[in-house]
């Protein structure tokens, strides 16, 4: 029977459990340089000393103007590999597995001077208007994508998550709302997702398998549902995806009529839904910091994966503490096991 605890493999990787770090940003590169520090160092490794199979590194972007702030972490240069291979390597050691998210912010850049976005719509009457990518730059942009997955292979990350959810800038294509395009990706929503999907997979190993984020629901009048996003995750699935991390919202100030629940595992159906209609691995997020509430969603099959991340921001070593809960059995370090 699945646990929490249960090793989990999924082509080339092997994760010792069910539990995911979810990406946080961290907004900790001082030198605006988009290189990972020894704040991220110490954050990331703590989680791997803590018991987390897999640790995904923050948001990180593919151009200096994709970062949602002048703050965070960046893969658009060789010189940012070396910090970035250090905390894999290191996480290596204490047995997690380590991926990273590649993504771009669009209309959400807060510090670009001009954002981009698929067409110049705010994000809302307090956002900077941004300027529409023309066709030829929307094709650089999926070499961006693709370069900063090839910096993320050569530090050796052991999977690759494409962020395509929260109104970041794939979100902003694939949704109607955001995309009023007259070219080819705007006749095909799902184009600039799938190129960047196929870019992805070029450049990594064919043992290494790619996630994606996406927002299963959006929160504003007008918004796409389950209905929608189960059919744009059937065409990434079809240009490679291996796994869904299913999230949802970010594309907009919500309305008051559709707030999204706070309550516990709130989006867990809808990983559950997109598992079951695409028959994919699925990454379950959303107030999932209760152990035994974790432990019941990967029993009842409705995800394969946990990702837990307001509880390890509090706790880094939630994953130790869940296990001591749930009386499973993990590697504790020798030095921690009087404490468990």
């Amino acid at each position: 029977m699945k646990d929490l605890f249960s090793p989990y493999k999924l082509k080339g990787i092997e994760l010792k459990n069910r539990i995911m770090m979810s990406p946080m940003c961290q907004y900790s590169v001082d030198l605006k340089d988009g290189v990972a520090t020894d704040w991220h160092y110490l954050h990331y490794v703590s989680r791997a000393v803590g018991g987390a199979g897999l640790i995904m590194i923050e948001m990180t972007d593919v151009e200096p103007d994709g970062r949602i702030s002048d703050f965070d972490l960046g893969l658009w240069s060789d010189e940012q590999i070396p910090a970035l291979k250090r905390i894999v390597d290191t996480c290596h050691s204490y047995g997690a597995k380590v991926g990273i998210q590649i993504a771009h912010a669009g209309r959400k850049a807060e510090d670009a001077e001009v954002p981009v976005a698929p067409s110049a719509i705010p994000f809302d009457e307090n956002s900077k208007m941004p300027r529409a990518l023309s066709t030829t730059e929307v094709k650089e942009m999926v070499d961006k994508f693709r370069s900063a997955v090839g910096r993320a292979v050569q530090a050796g990350f052991d999977t690759i998550e494409i962020h395509g959810a929260h109104g970041y800038l794939i979100h902003q294509f694939h949704s109607p709302l955001t995309n009023k395009r007259d070219d080819e990706y705007g006749q095909d929503l799902t184009r600039f997702g799938r190129e960047i999907i196929v870019a992805a997979k070029a450049e990594m190993p064919e043992d290494m398998p790619l996630i994606m984020r996406i927002s299963a629901k959006e929160y504003v009048e007008g918004g796409y549902g389950i209905k929608e996003s189960t059919e744009f995750a059937k065409e990434y699935q079809k240009a490679g995806v291996d796994i869904f991390d299913i999230s949802s919202g970010g594309e907009g100030p919500i309305a008051a009529w559709g707030r999204p629940g706070t309550h516990a595992a709130y989006q867990v159906p809808l990983a559950q839904e997109i598992k079951k209609a695409l028959d994919v691995p699925v990454i379950a997020v959303g107030r999932l910091d209760d152990a035994i509430l974790a432990n019941a969603v990967i029993g009842n099959e409705e995800a394969d994966l946990v990702a837990v991340g307001r509880g390890m921001l509090r706790n880094p070593y939630w994953s130790l503490e869940a296990a001591a809960k749930l009386k499973k059995e993990t590697a504790t370090p020798k030095q921690y096991t009087t404490g468990f």
